[in-house]
């Protein structure tokens, strides 16, 4: 999003104190680094610079991004280069494989950039990439990160046929600032996406994600929840909005780790089966801390 589109009249926030990103003292961190250099394959870690790369990385877990590294959205919170993509790489999903085995991964998370270029969205290089890691690690817990398809029915059937664990589609912000947060998605269609794939495949756990700072209210923040449960949603992530650059939307405020706590109890008390909520929580953060296969959380 460019500045022309950003409220001047919207300040930034300053940054407390509780708003810590660790840096890398760890050898496992940079051959993990090496590895995914060797194999040509990006990571939402770096591209999204998620302030969390470093802990997971230096713990051997990576969240792959497929699909290339330029997205066709411009949502004004995302860190991510909006341009014409590239065309897809055939061998992408071996080599995110050969990745998996390598680094004896128990939970992997595979998300993509927004491909509206394609007819399908990439949902069938998504199924090809799960099928792929299922091949080379079959116990291994397999979570995707996936854009809106435009809720179209081939796209869902496509990542449900080739069943993951996870199904996971970030609604990212409350209704009233969807458009300003992310001005080429709708929530109602995110919604949609969520409930779909529920009712297609109702053994696949759905989860979801929301970003606070950005402007929205705490009954706004409850009616999201609500929304997300009504619509089949188990797992959800809350993390502080953090903004990539000056060309983004600013951040409004920063939410206390007091009151985080407070949105994760009332989550659980909403019905979630697990919560991870806090100032640098993102979509993957300890995704493996919740294990499909025995509905076990750790509350």
């Amino acid at each position: 999003m460019s500045c022309s589109k950003i409220d001047p009249a919207l300040h930034q926030a300053r940054k407390p104190d509780w708003i810590k990103v660790r840096l890398p003292n760890n050898p496992v961190f940079f051959s993990t680094k090496a590895l995914i250099t060797d194999l040509r394959l990006n990571t939402v870690c770096e591209s999204a610079q998620c302030p969390n790369r470093w802990e997971c990385w230096s713990s051997g877990t990576a969240t792959f991004m497929i699909a290339g590294e330029r997205c066709t959205r411009a949502c004004g919170f995302c860190a991510v280069t909006t341009a014409k993509p590239f065309a897809l790489e055939d061998d992408e999903p071996a080599r995110v494989a050969e990745a998996i085995r390598r680094m004896k991964l128990k939970h992997v998370v595979i998300t993509a950039v927004a491909r509206d270029d394609l007819k399908d969205g990439g949902a069938l290089h998504f199924a090809k990439t799960i099928e792929a890691v299922r091949e080379a690690a079959p116990e291994i817990v397999i979570e995707v990160l996936v854009p809106d398809f435009h809720a179209k029915e081939e796209c869902l059937a496509l990542i449900a046929e080739a069943r993951p664990h996870i199904f996971n589609h970030n609604i990212e912000t409350v209704e009233r600032l969807t458009p300003m947060v992310r001005s080429r998605a709708k929530y109602a269609v995110s919604m949609k996406v969520l409930r779909r794939m529920k009712e297609i495949a109702p053994g696949i756990v759905t989860k979801s994600g929301l970003m606070l700072g950005l402007g929205e209210t705490e009954p706004e923040i409850f009616q999201t929840m609500d929304d997300l449960r009504e619509h089949g949603v188990q797992l959800l992530t809350i993390g502080q909005y953090l903004r990539p650059s000056a060309q983004h939307l600013p951040v409004l405020e920063y939410v206390h780790p007091d009151t985080f706590k407070l949105y994760e109890r009332i989550a659980y008390d909403k019905g979630f089966e697990f919560v991870a909520s806090g100032p640098l929580v993102r979509s993957s953060y300890h995704a493996a801390d919740y294990d499909p296969r025995t509905r076990h959380n750790l509350k």
